[in-house]
């Protein structure tokens, strides 16, 4: 049931949500303080590492850079190590000093922090599946794909640290029917779809065309934004194990990306042995589209 205190609508969502500071995750908030206190000897590429552990940061790190180097950029920043060399080691450290974590965000909450939490592993593990793809692609820039995987979604992560009573009702609804799709019980719950409303959120922030692009499934025709897709895709197909009936679709639209065999393909995935019998079976038959939570 809609919180009487929620917005009403997509603008008054946005006006929330682009007014609050996004908290990031305690385990990368304490690498960052480890870090800081050893400044002299932490590189860009340590610092990276880090805020691409964390969607949470990235999407900050990605804001303030458009903010701050709005006048100076000559072209896009696309991806968080060219961000970070453009702040320098100790102006990013007194950028982001003493963030506010998420488990501060939803101490007392155990249900919510727990379904942020698996939301942003199954973004990290998209990340990386799109990462590992578009190097098989041999991608321009790998890392600009990475990005938008671990970004796709935001609107929902946010959900879960300002509104989490609705993604709560959200996550039950879709558990309670498998059959359902996620557009349409977000329709219903929160009067728009998250997709519009990270769109939107985009906009607000400021980011890159080209990053926006590859986080909108409705340019699917273009490689790059399929790579995105499918690699989000299989993360959620893949979150409570893999037999949801979605797998066998998304590993078949894979292998036809990466023009591979079913069997490279699960190797590549490193999945455990026992698992492999039952999808090596090259079955493609149609199932649900869940991927939009």
């Amino acid at each position: 049931m809609r919180d009487e205190q929620s917005p009403r609508d997509l603008a008054a969502w946005l006006t929330l949500l682009a007014g609050q500071e996004i908290p990031i995750l305690r385990q990368t908030a304490r690498r960052l303080d480890e870090a800081r206190h050893d400044m002299d000897r932490v590189s860009g590429r340590l610092i990276t590492e880090i805020v691409l552990q964390d969607p949470l940061l990235a999407i900050r790190v990605l804001a303030y850079i458009q903010e701050v180097g709005s006048q100076r950029l000559r072209s896009d920043i696309t991806n968080i190590a060219s961000a970070v060399m453009m702040l320098g080691v100790e102006p990013f450290f007194r950028a982001f000093d003493r963030p506010m974590t998420l488990e501060s965000v939803l101490a007392g909450r155990p249900p919510a922090l727990l379904g942020v939490l698996q939301a942003i592993l199954r973004t990290q593990r998209a990340s990386r599946y799109a990462h590992e793809w578009a190097f098989a692609r041999h991608d321009m820039n790998v890392e600009e794909v990475a990005l938008a995987a671990l970004l796709h979604d935001i609107a929902e992560i946010l959900l879960w640290c300002f509104a989490p009573e609705l993604a709560i009702e959200l996550r039950c609804r879709l558990q309670a029917d498998r059959n359902l799709h996620g557009s349409s019980v977000q329709q219903e719950v929160l009067g728009f779809a998250l997709a519009d409303l990270q769109l939107a959120l985009c906009q607000v922030w400021r980011l890159p065309a080209l990053l926006t692009t590859m986080m909108d499934d409705a340019n699917a025709h273009l490689p790059r934004v399929q790579n995105v897709k499918l690699a989000v895709g299989l993360a959620r197909h893949s979150t409570d194990g893999w037999t949801d009936p979605a797998i066998p679709g998304d590993l078949a639209a894979v292998q036809k990306m990466l023009h591979i065999s079913r069997a490279t393909l699960l190797e590549r995935l490193q999945l455990p042995s026992e698992l492999l019998p039952g999808l090596l079976q090259e079955g493609t038959a149609a199932a649900p589209d869940r991927s939009a939570w």
